[in-house]
């Protein structure tokens, strides 16, 4: 039986041939995704916000000045409304009452309920949020400090594990990736959610996974072919593991495709978020973090001599000499 191959076998693509090119690309799309950010923010989630968000689906899509009107006539303070998933899914936000009892929350919680259905015949209610403003608070600063953690811990590992290069390289990668995930949000205004963070810090360790495969593969040929200028050697490890980097993608962005599909719209931000993920986090282990370890001025290590300055039959023969 043959086998199903993504990638011919001898593949020689020059990867570092483009990587001016790539690095110029990158650094549009960083600075385009912070400007988004900071222009447009994220659409945060009661998670991060705090308050009272009531999902409610329409059976055709609903005038939302109107219905924005009407909840506003029962005197509960800011609305603020939202389609998502479909034209006839809205996110109903509202403050929570000023009672902290539970018993205060379910009764505006139904009142809303009763106004929308009495207005809007078909409507269906699938769930509803209620966060405070205090556990909000703690929950945007514990979600920063996971991510900033797992990117400093995870470039200081490949820091210890290989060269200080490999480690810097790492952390322009997952930045990269990080930052290019907050500025879809920010331009497709997809809710940004405890479920977002999982789906980033999720992006991080595929990256890093992809991104040490590679690194494993340079530092083993840095030893076979001690000779061999860095290009051609980074051009050879980025295209030894790119059958296995292009066969993972495509398996899990399978997955993720069903997910996003059939997951329903609770699932689908991560499921967006992790196949966005994916595609730039190929990218940059491919483009952007090998090719930069020529930029930090990485170098081949030096043959270890043997007596007499002879080297030994290995190294010889790792060199391209004839054994």
């Amino acid at each position: 039986m043959k086998l199903l191959k993504f990638v011919p076998d001898n593949t020689n693509i020059g990867f570092v041939r483009v990587r001016k090119i790539a690095f110029a690309i990158t650094a549009i799309l960083t600075v385009l995704a912070v400007a988004a950010v900071g222009v447009r923010g994220l659409n945060m989630g009661v998670d991060f916000v705090g308050g009272l968000m009531v999902e409610a689906k329409f059976a055709s899509p609903p005038p939302l000045d109107k219905v924005r009107s009407d909840i506003d006539a029962m005197n509960v303070g800011e609305v603020s409304l939202q389609q998502f998933g479909d034209p006839r899914t809205v996110s109903i936000r509202l403050p929570l009452p000023e009672s902290s009892d539970d018993g205060a929350t379910d009764k505006l919680v139904r009142q809303v309920q009763s106004t929308v259905e009495a207005k809007y015949p078909g409507v269906t209610f699938s769930r509803y949020d209620a966060v405070s403003g205090k556990v909000s608070g703690e929950l945007i600063q514990n979600g920063i400090l996971a991510v900033l953690l797992a990117v400093v811990g995870i470039a200081v590992f490949s820091w210890f594990r290989y060269e200080w290069q490999f480690g810097v390289s790492t952390f322009v990668a997952i930045m990269h990736d990080v930052l290019m995930t907050l500025g879809f949000f920010a331009i497709t205004r997809l809710e940004f959610d405890l479920n977002i963070v999982a789906a980033v810090l999720t992006i991080v360790g595929y990256s890093i996974n992809d991104k040490m495969v590679i690194d494993d593969r340079i530092r083993e040929n840095m030893r076979k072919y001690r000779k061999m200028d860095m290009k051609s050697l980074i051009d050879l490890s980025v295209n030894e593991t790119l059958p296995r980097t292009v066969m993972t993608s495509v398996t899990v962005m399978l997955a993720l495709g069903a997910l996003l599909a059939f997951g329903g719209h609770v699932l689908r931000g991560f499921s967006a978020a992790m196949m966005l993920g994916i595609v730039i986090g190929t990218y940059s282990s491919v483009y952007v973090s090998s090719s930069l370890l020529i930029s930090l001025g990485l170098k081949p290590e030096p043959a270890e001599k043997k007596s007499g300055g002879i080297s030994s039959k290995a190294e010889r023969v790792g060199d391209g000499a004839k054994p």
